[in-house]
């Protein structure tokens, strides 16, 4: 395969997977992220892995569990309501201190919704990872090419934190189809983590992978040390780009594909004089508080965009800690924002509308 490559953004994903050591994946088809499994199912036995299509979402995160369990790098990939149905795997993983990689494909709901373009699923996916106190790693790419480079990232990622990480796309990163440059497939590393099973040799102890923990104490230790790694992934893995005019009288904070609809917008309306700078958070957890509620205390206002009623609105809220207005501008269900639109609502704003 040439290391590059013009290809979809779900085909990326599952390209990167492969680079990044992924060697089992389960899932089940939903559009608009089939491409994900489909890829897979055609690539896998090429490096020596393993594609099973589960009988269901359900059966899909629990064959996760089993092969995470191994030490094995491991993926699946669903959209909105298929990801809705994982919940609880999630969370017995979370409790098992297990990483996986989790694609998100996002389309638009509530309910089964539609296959169009949407990003309502920032809270499942920044406060999900099932019930208790746990959360999923979540990134958010805005391109084909970081669809690529940070599913090849992911599977460190969680290993490093033995925590799912999920990356969050939607329909129109799904399907869009740009230039991308290949990593190289290289084999994962093969070392005893410290946890996996896999039998006892040379005298090594057993191990038991659980999420049943009855004694109340023990509970409360794997709630803070996943709490310990959050903060220490807070440290280490948050990231944000930033884009535009270097002293802005507006600071423009989205994510994901919603980010290039406002940086189009943001050319045009620097061209014609206005300060405009967006902040992209890459990391939607951790999010990157440190730098909007610096820019908070810079600038007189601050506009979220998303596809949706509004979501990361809220973090970006809590993150400017009322040192300034925090406006909103979204769609939902499936509709899309255009630059124009986007233009409109940022003159409204700046003649005080």
């Amino acid at each position: 395969m040439s290391d590059r490559a013009l290809i979809k953004g779900n085909e990326a994903v599952a390209e990167g997977a492969i680079a990044g050591g992924c060697r089992c994946f389960f899932g089940y088809p939903i559009t608009p992220q089939n491409q994900i499994p489909e890829y897979m199912a055609a690539h896998m036995h090429e490096v020596g892995g393993v594609f099973v299509q589960a009988e269901s979402e359900v059966a899909a995160i629990n064959m996760v569990y089993g092969a995470a369990a191994t030490g094995v790098r491991v993926m699946t990939s669903s959209s909105s309501p298929g990801v809705s149905l994982m919940q609880e795997g999630l969370s017995y993983m979370l409790g098992a201190e297990l990483p996986c990689v989790v694609v998100n494909m996002v389309r638009g709901g509530p309910g089964l919704g539609n296959i169009a373009p949407a990003q309502s699923d920032y809270w499942l996916a920044t406060r999900g990872c099932g019930h208790g106190d746990g959360r999923c790693l979540t990134f958010a790419p805005y391109s084909v090419q970081e669809l690529h480079d940070w599913t090849a990232e992911a599977f460190a990622i969680a290993e490093k934190y033995r925590n799912p990480v999920t990356i969050l796309g939607d329909a129109i990163l799904a399907q869009m189809a740009e230039p991308c440059r290949l990593r190289p497939r290289t084999d994962p590393p093969r070392q005893d983590l410290g946890w996996n099973v896999g039998g006892v040799r040379n005298g090594r102890e057993r191990r038991i992978v659980n999420s049943l923990w009855t004694d109340i104490p023990v509970m409360e230790a794997v709630n803070e040390r996943i709490e310990a790694r959050y903060r220490e992934a807070a440290l280490n893995e948050t990231v944000w780009q930033e884009y535009g005019h270097d002293e802005p009288s507006m600071l423009i904070c989205a994510y994901g594909s919603s980010a290039r609809v406002a940086e189009t917008a943001i050319d045009r309306l620097n061209a014609e004089g206005m300060r405009l700078r967006l902040l992209r958070p890459i990391s939607l957890f951790p999010f990157p508080t440190a730098p909007i509620r610096e820019w908070a205390g810079k600038v007189p206002r601050i506009l979220t965009v998303e596809l949706s009623m509004g979501q990361m609105v809220e973090d970006v809220r809590l993150a400017a800690n009322g040192q300034c207005p925090v406006d909103f501008y979204g769609r939902s269900g499936g509709e899309i924002i255009t630059p124009e639109m986007l233009e409109t609502r940022v003159r409204e704003i700046a003649a005080g509308k």
